[in-house]
C-alpha cells in the first residue's frame, strides 16, 4: 500500500491564495477551506490513494519559539487565514480523514513522526509527503520508501532529487538550512552563509560538527573560505541551535498505532452536509464520491 501524509496547513495557505473569497453563512472567510476540500477529494480520487493522514498547525507557536525568540509566530498573519485554522480541522474530520492537530509541535513534525512510525511496516510500500516544504525533504529516504511530492507541480522528490535540489542528500538538510537560515522560519543562519556555500561544505562535511574550525585545514576549495570558517567558528553554537530548530521530531503524539486506522473509508454524510450548510456552500455535498457506511 502507499501511505498518503498531507500537510494541510501549507495546503490551507495555497488554497486562501489562488481562489476567490467565500464567505461562511456567519461571514467567516473560508475559500482555503473550501480549496483544501476539492484538493484532497481530487487526491482521494486517485489510483493507490487508499491511506491518508493529515498534520495540521493547530497553534502556529510551537516549542521552536521558546528555543530561538524569533522563530515564526502568528504576528503579521492574514486574520482570514487564522479564522480557517479551526474550521480546516473539522472539514477534514468531516471528509472521513485523520487528523493530527499539533500544539507543541508544527504539522512538519507530525507527517516526520507518521512517516518514521509506519516506514518499516512491511505492508507499506512508500510513504508520499504531500509537501513541498524544503523542511520535509529530510525525511526522505535513501531507499526510496519515503518521498515528497509537489502534488501542483505533479512533482516527486527521492533521495537523488533532493541531492540535485538541494546539493546535499536527505540527512543533511538540517544543517544546510542551519546554516544559510531559512526566513520563512525566521532564523537567519550564519553570516555569509549561503545556499551555494554551505551545500559546497557540507558535500565533504556531512554535518557542523564535522567542519573544521580553520579553513587552511578545509579539504576542498570555496570561494571564501577564510571568511566562511571565521563566521563558523564565531557561530557554531549559534548554527547548533538552528539546526535543532530545522530537525524534524519524530515523536510528535500520533495517536493510531496501526496503519490500517488511516485507510479512507468514505465522508462522514451528516458532518459533510452539516458543514456545507454552515460555510455556505451546498455543492460541496455533491462533490463527495464516496460516503462511509
Amino acid at each position: 500500500m502507499l501511505v498518503h501524509l498531507v500537510d494541510a496547513t501549507w495546503e490551507l495557505f495555497r488554497a486562501h491564495f489562488a481562489r476567490p473569497p467565500h464567505a461562511a453563512a456567519d461571514g467567516t472567510p473560508v475559500a482555503g477551506v473550501l480549496g483544501v476540500l476539492d484538493s484532497l477529494l481530487a487526491l482521494l480520487r486517485e489510483d493507490g490513494v487508499t491511506h491518508v493522514g493529515c498534520a495540521t498547525d493547530h497553534v502556529v507557536r510551537s516549542w521552536r519559539n521558546d528555543r530561538w525568540p524569533g522563530y515564526k509566530t502568528d504576528a503579521g498573519m492574514d486574520p482570514a487565514i487564522l479564522a480557517q485554522f479551526p474550521i480546516l480541522e473539522e472539514a477534514l474530520r468531516a471528509l472521513g480523514l485523520v487528523v493530527w492537530p499539533m500544539v507543541e509541535n508544527e504539522a512538519d513534525d507530525g507527517l516526520a513522526s507518521a512517516a518514521a512510525r509506519w516506514v518499516d511496516d512491511p505492508r507499506v510500500e512508500r510513504i508520499v509527503i504531500c509537501s513541498p516544504d524544503k523542511d520535509l525533504a529530510q525525511c526522505v529516504r535513501e531507499d526510496g520508501r519515503v518521498i515528497c511530492f509537489d502534488r501542483r507541480k505533479g512533482l516527486p522528490l527521492d533521495a537523488d532529487g533532493v541531492r540535485e535540489r538541494f546539493g546535499v542528500p536527505p540527512a543533511a538538510i538540517p544543517d544546510l538550512l542551519a546554516l544559510m537560515g531559512d526566513s520563512a522560519d525566521g532564523y537567519p543562519g550564519l553570516p555569509g552563509w549561503g545556499a551555494v556555500s554551505a551545500a559546497t561544505v557540507l558535500r565533504r562535511y556531512p554535518r557542523i560538527e564535522e567542519i573544521p574550525d580553520r579553513a587552511d585545514h578545509w579539504d576542498l576549495a570555496v570561494r571564501g573560505a577564510a571568511r566562511l570558517a571565521a563566521s563558523l567558528h564565531e557561530g557554531r553554537e549559534l548554527a547548533l541551535l538552528f539546526r535543532e530548530l530545522a530537525t524534524l521530531r519524530t515523536d510528535a503524539p500520533i495517536p493510531q498505532r496501526d496503519v490500517e486506522e488511516l485507510r479512507w473509508r468514505g465522508a462522514d454524510r451528516s458532518a459533510m452536509e452539516a458543514l456545507a450548510e454552515r460555510l455556505a456552500a451546498p455543492r460541496l455535498v455533491g462533490r463527495v464520491h464516496r460516503w462511509a457506511s
